[in-house]
């Protein structure tokens, strides 16, 4: 027994030794050890994250395409305005009394609480007719080159008057009848004696559009562009700053700039592509030159993001597909969603502010014995 276990011991102690000699001469059997964790280097542990892309900058000669922000008013010194003319105005602007059957005022197209649109791809009328286009915001309208979307009316004055007698909306035989309306009103009497002291007929159609005029000229909506106009450079988020740049890049100023970002020429519709709808022959129906087919004044960009649906047909209802239209049939460019949401993130800053008291819903003289009735024929 003895010898037994002495002949075990020493075949551990060879077997122990075996392996070590094996393991000296490269020949494996080492015994395993856990590999060690590299220190982490100072470099490594120092490393700042990524910086953050840089913020976009719009300098000022980018911003001068622009012009100066809104003004306070566009008033004319062809029309000077006066409280009581203003007050008249608005008076007017709700009277459903000036339709063949009061049931239409300026403001059912062109609803001052909506940024002066319906809504509408084309406004309802008289016995619930479509006119032919869309109705276009009242909102910065006397600041344009003209009225309509073919320029037929030179100033909100003359536009006032044209509703009133057009058979598909006001429907009115004649002026003579909006005259012979107010005249029957004891409470309009006195309100165009106040606005019109000098004159010895006050109320009168000239004097009715007069007072109209004068109180549009005052829908102005100031925005947050406006201010970032003046150089207050936290007027526009990052989001926004980059899609003021891409609307730069893509080339829409070419036709949408100054203060009132269009509004201010006449364009053809599909400069470089033909645009869809060639129905409507835009200013050559008023001209008679044909080089005006298809030719329209091109709208403000002003409340946009609020205005929909877009164009004279009404034709598109999403901003971001407008914008991608726009640049394919004018500039050419054909834009990715990515950068039409962009623009349309820079477009959502000029929606301006509504002036909430300005705008309220006036209390309106009642009728008379010998006010004209309703007159649905």
């Amino acid at each position: 027994m003895v010898r037994n276990v002495s002949s075990t011991k020493r075949s551990v102690t060879v077997g122990t030794l075996g392996t070590l000699a094996l393991c000296s001469i490269g020949l494996g059997g080492c015994p395993q050890k856990e590999a060690a964790k590299p220190e982490p280097t100072k470099e490594a542990a120092t490393t700042p994250p990524p910086a953050a892309p840089a913020a976009p900058t719009v300098d000022a000669t980018q911003l001068a395409v622009f012009g100066t922000p809104l003004p306070a008013n566009y008033d004319s010194k062809d029309n000077p305005a006066s409280d009581d003319k203003i007050s008249l105005g608005r008076q007017l602007y709700f009277d459903k009394r000036l339709s063949k059957n009061q049931d239409i005022s300026c403001n059912s197209c062109h609803d001052l609480q909506r940024y002066g649109v319906d809504g509408n791809k084309f406004s309802s009328g008289h016995k619930k007719q479509l006119g032919g286009r869309n109705s276009p915001s009242v909102y910065q309208a006397a600041g344009h080159i003209a009225q309509f979307w073919d320029g037929r009316a030179k100033d909100v004055e003359e536009q006032a008057g044209g509703p009133m007698i057009n058979p598909v909306e006001m429907a009115l035989t004649d002026h003579k009848r909006a005259e012979t309306v107010l005249q029957s009103i004891p409470g309009y009497v006195e309100a165009f004696k106040k606005a019109f002291p000098g004159d010895k007929q006050p109320v009168s159609i000239k004097n009715a559009t007069a007072a109209i005029g004068a109180f549009e000229r005052r829908l102005v909506t100031p925005s947050r562009f406006d201010k970032f106009l003046t150089g207050d450079a936290t007027a526009l988020s990052d989001v926004e700053k980059a899609g003021l740049l891409k609307f730069l890049d893509t080339g829409c100023v070419a036709c949408h700039s100054g203060t009132l970002l269009g509004g201010t020429s006449y364009q053809k519709a599909g400069v470089i592509k033909p645009w869809p709808n060639q129905s409507d022959l835009g200013r050559a129906a008023i001209t008679k030159n044909d080089a005006e087919k298809l030719m329209f004044k091109v709208p403000s960009l002003r409340n946009v993001a609020k205005t929909a649906p877009y164009f004279h047909d009404g034709s598109v209802e999403k901003l971001t597909d407008a914008v991608k239209l726009m640049a394919s049939h004018q500039l050419g460019r054909e834009l990715t969603d990515a950068d039409a949401e962009s623009i349309a993130a820079f477009l959502a800053s000029l929606t301006g502010e509504l002036p909430k008291d300005y705008i309220q819903e006036p209390q309106l003289p009642p009728s008379s014995k010998t006010t004209p009735k309703p007159d649905p024929a």
